[in-house]
């Protein structure tokens, strides 16, 4: 990178004013703590759905959260991090990057949907095998009857 915070269409400003839940969201992430392989950036863990984030709409769970008023958040720990949000005045503008739907590690839902690999074949033989096997029981249940 060349120092700039990012110049993509997945980058939106976002303001929030703190309500009285506060911000209404939870942060993973920072170096010291990596949530995302290879990537010390901080990142939305759990949006509060009456906070301020919930209730505004924009910020979403595997966003990464690339500065606060201003301040960039690429070489923070989560510590110092954490405290930035805390303090932060009434009015806070963010920078962030939208999560990409082809992310392969982040929070609890932004995993990519993976379809299932079991067949309609592979039941059908499954069923048939309980049904042969406890068919089999069965019958030698009722040979010892007579």
């Amino acid at each position: 990178m060349n120092g700039s915070l990012h110049s993509s269409p997945n980058v939106v400003d976002i303001k929030l004013k703190r309500g009285p839940a506060g911000l209404g969201f939870n942060i993973v992430g920072g170096v010291d703590q990596q949530y995302v392989v290879n990537d010390c950036g901080i990142y939305v863990s759990k949006i509060k759905e009456d906070g301020a984030a919930g209730l505004d709409g924009r910020l979403q769970e595997g966003d990464k959260i690339l500065a606060i008023n201003g301040v960039k958040l690429e070489s923070q720990t989560h510590k110092a991090a954490v405290e930035l949000f805390r303090t932060a005045d009434e009015d806070v503008h963010l920078r962030v990057l939208k999560k990409s739907p082809h992310r392969v590690n982040g929070p609890v839902g932004s995993q990519p949907e993976h379809k299932s690999s079991v067949s309609a074949v592979g039941v059908l033989a499954v069923l048939a095998g309980a049904a042969a096997f406890f068919g089999f029981i069965y019958m030698r249940y009722h040979k010892k009857l007579f």
